[in-house]
Order: structure tokens, then C-alpha cells, then sequence
């Protein structure tokens, strides 16, 4: 599988764009780009995945990435069209396809849960399939009040991909999971707030602002601190109490030993913002 080159994320043609944000330091915009097709993933956005996921976790400069779609959709799923094309071929070479494409789409998703940088999902319009994995994957997710959620996998005799089956019941339970999966009806932003699939649903007209002030909150925050906190809670469920309660320490005492923490301690009882590095 060939993967595109670093500088071609900053191509108007690329599946994915990726840019610094305009206004805030530390931030980059990760776009899907396929508008026409609301942002489904096809073969070319599956070989851009990794390389694009790997520019903005391991770039020192990144703190926060925004993740969003082009146009009035985040992303509807896999690309049906794209997946038509391996109809005429024998059930044990689609096999293999789907097994190399699913590969690739999974090692980007756990590049991103397992980097420092906090992801921000930005959704309008449809979030459906890999698009809901993808969304309740991110570390937070904001939804304009006119966006619409649903697994869809069903609908064409699949099974759920992109760690829709590891991170729906974990945040919904596995009775409700098992609900959105096995009927797939279509959830409106306000049912997905109410269900915790989302952390904050907003007007369409304010949803940009909301995000951005998300992103800049956690930017000008300490970069050890916000990347400890995400790794003890995404890791907390499978630990026990003793295992995490060591963590806590261990993720306590190292950021104790940074000069954030003495920013912060000091800023505190200065009574001004702190300015961490």
C-alpha cells in the first residue's frame, strides 16, 4: 500500500488536510476531504490515515488536534462505492482486502489513543460507521445540534471497525451498546449528549467558536499534565484499584518534578494565569 507524502496533506486534493490553526498556537486542524462524498473513507483516505495521524502526534509543536469533516459532514463511514468495486471478486481475496484496509484504519486509531495529544472531534451533519468509531474515539467530542449519530454497519451485513465495539460499551454500556449496534437507528445530537457519545452539543452557527475554545483551553494548559491525565483514564479500566492507584502516583510525582508545576504553584498564589511551556 502506497502512502502519500508529508507535504501532500497541505494539497487541496489530498483525502486529508492537515494545517496549524489559524488563531491558536499549538493547534492543528485535521480535515477528512471528501466532501462529495461526505467525507466517506475510501482506499486513498485509508493510505493517508497513518502518515497523517503520525504528522500531528509526533510534532513537539502539537498539543491539541481538531479532528473534523468538509463541508456539512464529519464522515458517513466507509465508502459504499468503493466497496461495490470488490463485488466480482472471490470471497476469500475480499478477505484479504478488507483485512489489509481494516489494518491500516485500526493502527491510526490506536496512534492516536495512545499519543500525548489531545484529540477534539468537531461534529456536524453525519457521523456514521468508522465516522462515530473515529468520533467517540477522540478524546472529546462537540456536536453542532443539527448532527446525527448512528453505527450503520448492519445495514450492509458488516461487524463494527475503528474500536466502535471497545469504546461504545465502555461509554454506554454493553446492553445500550448492543442497542445502537444491532437496530442502528439514527440518534439526533441531543440523544447522543444524553448517552455521554458527546461532551457538549451546541447551535450549528456556534459550534466553530465552541471548539476553538475548547482547543485553547487545552493548549495553553500544561502539556504534561493534560497527557498524563488522558493516559491514566484511558488506561484505568482495565488496571485494579492498587495498579491505579500506583499510576496516580507515578503520573503525580512526574509532574511535580516539571516546571509547569512550578509555573502553576506560583502563578496560584500570584493570582495571574500561569504561562506554562
Amino acid at each position: 500500500m502506497t502512502t502519500p507524502s508529508p507535504d501532500s496533506f497541505s494539497s487541496p486534493d489530498s483525502p486529508i488536510l492537515i494545517a496549524p490553526h489559524p488563531a491558536l498556537a499549538g493547534v492543528a486542524i485535521f480535515t477528512l476531504n471528501r466532501p462529495k462524498a461526505l467525507n466517506a473513507l475510501d482506499m486513498a483516505m485509508t493510505r493517508a490515515l497513518v502518515p497523517a495521524i503520525q504528522r500531528v502526534t509526533q510534532d513537539p509543536a502539537i498539543r491539541v488536534v481538531i479532528v473534523q469533516g468538509s463541508g456539512e459532514h464529519f464522515m458517513a463511514g466507509g465508502d459504499i462505492k468503493s466497496f461495490a468495486e470488490t463485488l466480482s471478486e472471490p470471497g476469500s481475496e475480499r478477505k484479504k482486502h478488507f483485512m489489509e484496509l481494516i489494518s491500516t484504519v485500526h493502527a491510526g486509531v490506536e496512534l492516536l489513543q495512545r499519543s500525548d495529544v489531545i484529540a477534539v472531534a468537531k461534529v456536524r451533519g453525519a457521523c456514521a460507521g468508522f465516522g462515530l468509531s473515529l468520533a467517540i474515539g477522540c478524546d472529546l467530542t462537540v456536536a453542532s445540534d443539527d448532527a446525527y449519530f448512528a453505527s450503520a454497519y448492519k445495514t450492509i451485513g458488516l461487524t463494527p471497525d475503528g474500536g466502535q465495539s471497545y469504546f461504545l460499551p465502555r461509554i454506554v454500556g454493553v446492553k445500550k451498546a448492543l442497542e445502537l449496534v444491532l437496530l442502528s437507528e439514527r440518534i439526533k445530537a441531543d440523544e447522543a449528549l444524553r448517552l455521554s457519545l458527546v461532551n457538549k452539543v451546541v447551535a450549528a452557527a456556534e459550534l466553530d467558536a465552541t471548539v476553538d475554545r475548547v482547543a485553547a483551553s487545552l493548549a495553553a494548559s500544561a502539556r504534561g499534565s493534560m497527557a498524563g491525565a488522558k493516559r491514566l483514564l484511558t488506561t484505568s479500566l482495565g488496571n485494579s484499584l492498587s495498579e491505579q492507584l500506583n499510576a496516580e502516583r507515578e503520573s503525580f510525582s512526574n509532574c511535580a518534578a516539571k516546571d509547569d508545576f512550578v509555573e502553576g504553584i506560583r502563578a496560584f498564589i500570584e493570582k495571574r494565569p500561569a504561562k506554562f511551556s
